[in-house]
């Protein structure tokens, strides 16, 4: 195999984890377990990104998972001042728009965070 063809390996192997842990967050909304299985894949498999465009849609997932999580507590923490359910509902549509830009990008071949 020459180098060309470890690359575009490389790089379908990059773009087939991203779509899954794009998948599993998708899921978490019905399964929030699936979240936590979602930002364990990026944590493990980061460094088998470095280097690739799909490097950026890692940064991006792992941004949206912690994100999410502390507008939900603050959204919990809130909940008795009536401002937790605003919070929560806004969190709840931001994260949807976080998973469906990052999948459409990962999809079109576009990096998050390009320079």
């Amino acid at each position: 195999m020459n180098e060309v063809e470890v690359d575009s390996s490389k790089l379908q192997s990059a773009k087939n984890l991203a779509t899954v842990v794009y998948a599993l967050q998708a899921l978490s909304l019905l399964i929030g377990i699936s979240g936590i299985a979602a930002i364990i894949i990026n944590y493990i498999k980061r460094d088998d990104v470095a280097g690739t465009w799909v490097a950026g849609h890692f940064r991006w997932q792992i941004r949206t998972f912690w994100f999410a999580l502390l507008w939900a507590v603050i959204g919990w923490v809130t909940m008795w001042l009536f401002v937790g359910w605003i919070v929560w509902c806004a969190g709840y549509v931001w994260f949807i728009y976080r998973v469906v830009r990052g999948w459409l990008n990962l999809n079109d071949g576009k990096e998050m965070y390009a320079a």
